[in-house]
């Protein structure tokens, strides 16, 4: 009985494949991110796509969006709760204390590069598989300067993928001394008002008044101008730490906006959150804004995980869209084509010497195009114009009879024929 044909082609909705003709844009972007964390010393790490679902309920918070709404969980056949990890820091304090990288040189700089995974509503740039560029300094103690190093890593990466009109927004959350306070002047500002705001955000009232600040409904923004401010609100020890932040800062004449409303949603938060965002117009005139990348001091991340006294600041940039801003401002990607051979056979002696030719140019360093499958000239011919190749080496039976080979430059169609003992060398000529 013949199986029934496939009838849905697409991929799972928010999930998207990342195509042949769109990999340059990719590999600037690793590129560039790899010569970032070797100018600033950071090694690369990789973590595991699945972690322990607790990972990110411990430390994530139960309240915020990406526990209650956006990760995708399940069991194994063991009944273990595991989940595709929805972002990246977690699971390198995971690996870091798993491992004991404790014992390295401290801080220990990390960064990395690779999938998440969140059920959120796709849009521009946003996708439910999408893929994270991050940089996380761990351990030692929590001095401020390495907030500024941490902002800076990533302008500078932004700045060598072109990505312009950046501002950088910044804020303290303060800490375990202050923050109770502040949340106490939060609930009474809001609980008036709780009629008015969005059902989330009701929510959010009773379990995490900070969040109140980072929604994005339009009902709720206006309460937001006259809510309390957590920078009037710092207590002497993180009121100092987020001066040091900034005078670092303008040291590195890094600029930034203050911006009393940035909390970000994670609980593992503490003191200094930052943003980028690039203003963006599209073809059709309009302005946009982007958050492109994020992050912040997480020190009570470090001691969820059992490291006492330790320190941690993180930040990512979203690749995918990095890389949406960077083709719609047309980008120059300054890549530098290398030429194309295309190897033409015609006969079936001519395709089985082919076989050796070709690799006696690739252990040469020399890539070569084929289309083995066709033994029409035509064909072939049709193949290498769509490829775009610069020059075709035809070999016939005639060739084979006598040891040479036809090299043909297809931008004049000027054609020479050498001798198969010197064609490779022939052939560098005039890739030079």
């Amino acid at each position: 009985m013949a199986k029934s044909k496939i009838q849905n082609l697409n991929s799972p909705k928010g999930m998207h494949d990342i195509l042949p003709q769109d990999q340059q844009w990719w590999d600037k972007v690793r590129k560039e991110t790899q010569a970032i964390a070797d100018s600033y010393n950071f090694s690369r790490i990789e973590t595991t796509l699945l972690e322990r679902a607790e990972i990110f309920e411990n430390s994530l918070g139960e309240t915020s969006d990406i526990v209650e709404k956006q990760m995708f969980v399940f069991k194994s056949g063991s009944g273990d709760r595991l989940v595709l990890r929805p972002e990246g820091t977690a699971s390198i304090v995971r690996s870091y204390v798993q491992h004991g990288l404790s014992h390295l040189g401290q801080p220990l700089k990390l960064f990395y590069s690779g999938l998440m995974f969140r059920k959120e509503h796709p849009q521009a740039g946003r996708y439910r598989q999408f893929n994270q560029a991050g940089f996380e300094i761990l351990g030692g103690d929590d001095d401020p300067i390495y907030e500024a190093q941490l902002m800076l890593v990533i302008f500078k990466l932004l700045n060598r993928l072109k990505i312009t009109n950046l501002s950088l927004h910044i804020n303290s959350i303060g800490c375990r001394v202050c923050r109770p306070n502040y949340r106490k002047k939060l609930t009474d500002y809001y609980k008036d008002l709780a009629v008015k705001l969005c059902r989330d955000c009701r929510r959010r009232l009773r379990e995490n008044p900070l969040r109140l600040l980072d929604c994005k409904n339009s009902d709720c923004q206006e309460y937001k101008v006259n809510a309390p401010i957590m920078l009037e609100n710092l207590c002497i020890t993180c009121n100092k730490h987020f001066k040091k932040v900034l005078e670092y800062l303008e040291e590195l004449k890094l600029p930034y906006e203050l911006d009393n409303y940035l909390v970000r949603g994670l609980d593992y938060y503490n003191r200094t959150v930052f943003e980028f965002f690039t203003g963006v117009t599209s073809e059709t005139g309009e302005k946009f804004d982007f958050a492109i990348a994020s992050g912040g001091r997480y020190d009570y991340l470090m001691e969820m995980f059992g490291v006492r006294q330790s320190s941690g600041i993180g930040g990512a940039i979203g690749i995918e869209r990095v890389v949406e801003i960077m083709k719609t401002t047309n980008v120059a990607l300054g890549l530098r084509s290398r030429p194309k051979v295309f190897f033409i056979h015609i006969g079936e002696a001519a395709k089985k010497k082919s076989l050796v030719l070709m690799e006696e140019l690739r252990e040469e360093g020399i890539s070569v195009l084929e289309s083995l499958g066709r033994d029409s000239l035509g064909a072939q011919l049709r193949s290498s114009s769509k490829a775009q190749a610069d020059y075709a080496l035809i070999l016939g039976q005639k060739e084979v009879f006598e040891e040479s080979i036809i090299i043909r430059d297809l931008q004049n169609s000027v054609q020479e024929t050498v001798p198969l003992r010197k064609f490779v060398s022939e052939v560098k000529k005039r890739l030079k």
